[in-house]
Parts: C-alpha cells; structure tokens; sequence
C-alpha cells in the first residue's frame, strides 16, 4: 500500500469509523435500553432488529480504529501510563508517522504531553481516556481477559478519547503535509433524550 493510499483512504476510513464511535456513545448514554432499529440504503429498508446490532458494533469498531489511529501516531499504553512507541517499529511493514515527510523532514511522533494539550480540560483526564482506547481494545475487545476492568472504560472518557484522535491526526499528519482535512465526519439524527 502506498502512502497516498494511506492517507486518502485508509486513514479516513479509520476517522469515519471513529466518528461513529462518537456518535454510537451518544446514543448508548442517552437511552436507557436499547431502541427499534431500522437501517435504510438508498432510501429502501434494508436491516431491522435491535440498536445493539449498530451501537455495539460501532464502539467496538471505533475502539480497534482508534486505537490502530493513536498508534500510528505514535502513542501506546505502558504500566497505566500513555508513553511512547519504541522505534523503529515492531513489524518491518508498520506505517507510523514518522513515515511521512515535509520541507522539513520526517514527521516527529505524537508525545504523550503534545497528545494531551489538545484537549481543552485537565491533562490527566486527557490521558485517562487515551488509556481507556488502550484498556478497551487489549483487554475487553481484541481477546478476553481477566485484566479487563470496566471501570476504565467508562463511556465520557471513551467519548472525550473520540474527540479528540481525528484532532490529532488532522493538525499533526494533515495539516504539516498541506493537505486539507479529509471528509470523514458522520452525522446523525437526533435521538429520544440526546
């Protein structure tokens, strides 16, 4: 895969599935059980059953995705603190940041202060919900554990984590590049108590 690929397409489908994550936690926080669903494609019914079937399979989507997005710039988990990778990367095929280049050289990697300055409340809240993407996905998601604890993984601090990533990926991978943001943004309608 060639960098421009990267960059028109699997970034962004990687930013839209984030969007959805963003968007499914709203809708899971503002019901109290799950709703009547019915998905149109080309304005003709085409699924039916339960919210779950979307909900759930969007979090945990977005979580694999946004993750997969913190890595690439350079971030990871390490003993309850967001460090960062060691380079050069694990697989000799990964494609991170450092990757891309401008006038200036390679791109650096995302630190863990840069990552957490993006977000406009406490900095520890900040890494608490990028940690969270991390607890998710290596211990609830990616394989089962005993180590999964959900009280890390609360909904506001994966949707804060939700937020935040394409403002990261956007300022330090885009914007440094010249290119303009790509169009990764889903939008819903609204729901009963969003």
């Amino acid at each position: 895969m060639d960098r421009n690929e990267i960059l028109q397409r699997l970034i962004p489908n990687s930013l839209t599935a984030v969007s959805a994550l963003a968007l499914a936690l709203k809708y899971r926080m503002a019901w109290d059980v799950p709703k009547r669903m019915e998905i149109y494609f080309d304005g003709k019914l085409s699924v039916e059953g339960n919210s779950n079937a979307f909900v759930n399979t969007a979090i945990e989507a977005g979580l694999i995705h946004c993750r997969a997005l913190l890595e690439f710039l350079g971030l990871c988990a390490q003993d309850g603190h967001l460090v960062n990778i060691k380079l050069p990367r694990h697989w000799q095929d990964d494609v991170g940041i450092e990757s891309f280049s401008n006038s200036s050289g390679p791109l650096a990697l995302v630190t863990p202060t840069v990552a957490v300055s993006h977000y406009a409340g406490p900095a520890s809240e900040a890494e608490r919900a990028l940690l969270a993407v991390f607890h998710a996905t290596n211990k609830g998601i990616a394989h089962f554990t005993t180590g999964f604890n959900a009280a890390l993984v609360d909904g506001g601090a994966i949707e804060v984590a939700s937020r935040g990533v394409h403002a990261l990926v956007i300022s330090h991978l885009y914007t440094p590049l010249g290119l303009s943001a790509p169009d990764f943004e889903i939008k819903g309608r609204r729901c009963g108590g969003c």
